[in-house]
């Protein structure tokens, strides 16, 4: 997805405010940025709903020159704790950094706290939050413009009380391999593949990074309306067949919300680099293990709710149908003329491809016949 992301290494500043000179267009680049810190960045809330499941994002900030987009935390405990001392845990889901619990019925009416504790052997808590509610979400719309397809989100609560608003969306799309083949290959022998193992259509998701904050304090009535969330450029590989975004919302506390709204401002805005000065963050998660170490994220807990909407490719006006971008290095290889199954392959890296009859196997490289290599999986999700 080619969009703006959240990078949290923008604010790394928390040891000192660094002075900008506004009239000099230098680019701001901080030693801390540079080097990098490795803070830990936690995202997610505590959800309330009966059978919600509370979903926690960890990953680390990144230096100004690193070219990977996120840094997920993986092989984390987390748990929940009420003030009580009922633990409820959360366990990976996949290698993105996410981690969820099983369905809850957690109690709106009791304060909770996460406790974090990271491979790398240190421990991180929270301080206990009061649940608070969230109201429906009315609507998710998107249009397509000139430069690409927009998303929205529309929600009000009635009784005038969320006034504060965050939002994150999950992505699943679908991808599909440059080439198809219903044929597999092991021990010197090529077979037919089963269903289960077909590798032409792949699902790949990802978490919304971008902070999507909004209120309703200078609005005579507490409604969101056609508030954006997501933009995707023309073409982007995200939408050339069909995607899944589920949208989830959350009510925040005003100390939450200007706590996220100044995140937004050191990272997100255009000129970040030039024009905005870097303030301090005091959050309510904390590092147990070093007290000195800055966390980045703020808890809150409360009713989540969700929505999903589908996106397909047939929707949209003059969207490339793309495939990859693998240089597909395809050649012939003889078999055997007692076993036309059995096969020398040039290396590993290739697979078998279609039969000519009468003639050799073609082959082509790996990658651009099994869609998982480029990072998904070949099982339909659920919902799908």
């Amino acid at each position: 997805m080619r969009r703006k992301k959240l990078y949290a290494a923008f604010f790394l500043s928390l040891t000192g405010t660094l002075a900008l000179l506004f009239q000099c267009r230098k680019p701001y680049e901080p030693v801390v940025l540079i080097k990098g810190d490795n803070y830990l960045v936690v995202d997610g809330a505590i959800n309330t709903a009966n059978g919600g499941i509370t979903t926690i994002l960890l990953s680390r900030t990144r230096n100004l020159y690193d070219t990977v987009l996120t840094r997920p935390e993986d092989g984390a405990t987390i748990s929940i704790q009420s003030a009580a001392g009922a633990n409820f845990p959360l366990t990976a889901t996949g290698n993105q950094g996410a981690y969820s619990s099983a369905p809850l019925n957690l109690s709106v009416n009791t304060q909770y706290k996460l406790i974090i504790n990271t491979a790398d052997g240190k421990k991180y808590e929270s301080d206990l939050v009061k649940p608070k509610a969230a109201p429906a979400i009315d609507s998710v719309t998107w249009n397509q413009d000139e430069k690409g397809v927009n998303l929205f989100v529309n929600t009000h609560d009635p009784t005038g009380a969320t006034q504060f608003y965050r939002w994150q969306f999950i992505e699943t799309w679908e991808y599909q391999s440059q080439l198809q083949t219903p044929w597999g290959y092991r021990n010197g022998q090529v077979y037919a593949l089963d269903f289960s193992d077909l590798a032409s259509i792949c699902y790949t998701t990802s978490y919304s990074t971008d902070v999507l904050i909004a209120n309703t304090l200078s609005l005579s009535e507490d409604r969101v309306a056609a508030q954006p969330i997501g933009f995707f450029r023309q073409d982007d590989s995200t939408l050339a067949h069909r995607a899944s975004f589920l949208v989830r919302q959350f009510a925040l506390t005003a100390p939450e919300y200007f706590y996220w709204q100044t995140i937004q401002k050191n990272s997100q805005k255009l000129g970040t680099l030039f024009d905005l000065q870097p303030s301090q963050l005091e959050g309510n998660i904390h590092c147990i293990s070093n007290p000195a170490e800055p966390v980045v994220g703020y808890l809150s807990a409360g009713t989540v709710q969700e929505q999903r909407i589908f996106i397909d490719h047939l929707q949209l006006r003059n969207w490339i149908n793309f495939k990859g971008n693998y240089a597909c290095s395809t050649r012939a290889v003889d078999r055997d003329p007692n076993n036309f199954t059995t096969i020398s392959m040039p290396d590993d890296s290739y697979a078998p491809w279609y039969f000519i009859s009468g003639g050799p196997l073609m082959v082509a490289k790996k990658v651009c016949l099994d869609c998982r290599l480029s990072g998904g999986t070949n099982q339909k999700p659920s919902f799908w």
